[in-house]
């Protein structure tokens, strides 16, 4: 069930993220819930490395480190992904 989870967290995170960024994003919706995951991931080991991954009540902090985790991960993977995509083009 936590890998589910994750999927669907990652899944929102990454779509959210794409929200938030400007302009129009390159990448496929699967690579989108991979770097949600990522970023995620991310969130949580930083918010583990400043000490608020486990508080009391909702870890808003926590929440919001993983979305920013997310939405940089989705803007540089997606830099990454037109600038991979254009060279197999030119080719």
């Amino acid at each position: 069930m936590s890998w589910l989870w994750a999927i669907i967290v990652g899944f929102v995170l990454g779509l959210i993220a794409k929200a938030i960024l400007p302009g129009k994003q390159q990448i496929p919706l699967w690579l989108t819930t991979v770097f949600g995951i990522l970023g995620s991931v991310l969130g949580n080991a930083v918010a583990t490395w400043i000490g608020v991954n486990d508080t009391k009540g909702i870890d808003w902090t926590r929440h919001l480190l993983q979305l920013i985790g997310a939405v940089a991960v989705v803007g540089v993977g997606d830099m990454l992904w037109t600038s991979m995509k254009g060279n197999r083009q030119r080719t």
